[in-house]
């Protein structure tokens, strides 16, 4: 199974459960002021900072956290001025990864991702080293719990989405990079609810990792989204998640 898809399903049974809160509501806040300042911060004409207040508003943040984080994106506040940023490597067993950044500290985040890489025996590379092996795709996560598998089907296909993928207890809805907003807001408009509407990076190919190195990998994808800097982690591992013992 892709390795970026199977980490999403996993990060949100974690998500809101466990003593991860704050660092959720973290990245959310910056996704949410670096939407305002790149589109303004009226939802209804920014889709990313719309599509960021829904997964805010999944998250259970409090209102007034999300106008602050608009406030400060559009200048109204004051608050650190975030960069987008991406960095690339390879982990245990060869996995290509990409590492999406929002920072306020450019040369921190950077020594952060290259600790990250070198303590699970991974590599930091050059921009551009694995950026060739993933393609990019509007991803939209929907809950499973009162979802009709072939409603979502017709719909999602309808609304001109390309494909509709089974992950465990969501659905993962792909569209093309440019069409991601368009569908989702006509997805919106037939009542269904989403738990992350964004762009992602899709692995074209996989690296079929087993046993130790397979755990590593995994590790390592929570090392980097425990970092307050990283927004999303992709990788191109192919793993059978049934040999991978439960943690509690």
């Amino acid at each position: 199974m892709s390795g970026h898809n199977k980490w999403s399903t996993i990060k949100h049974k974690k998500g809101a459960a466990d003593a991860k809160r704050g660092k959720i509501f973290t990245k959310l806040i910056k996704e949410i002021t670096i939407a305002a300042k790149g589109g303004g911060g009226d939802p209804d004409g920014n889709p990313r900072l719309k599509t960021a207040i829904q997964s805010a508003k999944a998250a259970n943040m409090p209102l007034d956290n999300i106008t602050r984080a608009i406030k400060k994106g559009t200048g109204e506040l004051e608050g650190a001025n975030y960069e987008e940023v991406t960095y690339e490597g390879y982990g245990p067993g060869g996995v290509a990864m990409m590492i999406d950044c929002l920072t306020d500290n450019k040369n921190r985040t950077v020594s952060e991702i290259r600790r990250i890489f070198t303590k699970a025996g991974g590599n930091m590379g050059e921009n551009g080293c694995v950026n060739w092996k993933f393609e990019k795709k509007g991803q939209i996560i929907v809950p499973k719990e009162g979802v009709d598998e072939e409603q979502i089907m017709n719909d999602a296909l309808e609304a001109g989405a390309d494909d509709v993928i089974d992950r465990d207890d969501v659905w993962e809805i792909l569209t093309a990079m440019t069409d991601v907003y368009a569908v989702s807001d006509q997805l919106t408009q037939k009542g269904y609810q989403f738990e992350e509407v964004k762009i992602a990076r899709i692995p074209q190919t996989l690296t079929k990792v087993e046993g130790k190195v397979a755990e590593q990998v995994l590790k390592l994808v929570e090392a980097f989204d425990d970092s307050d800097d990283v927004q999303d982690v992709y990788a191109d591992y192919d793993i059978d998640f049934s040999q991978i013992p439960d943690e509690d």
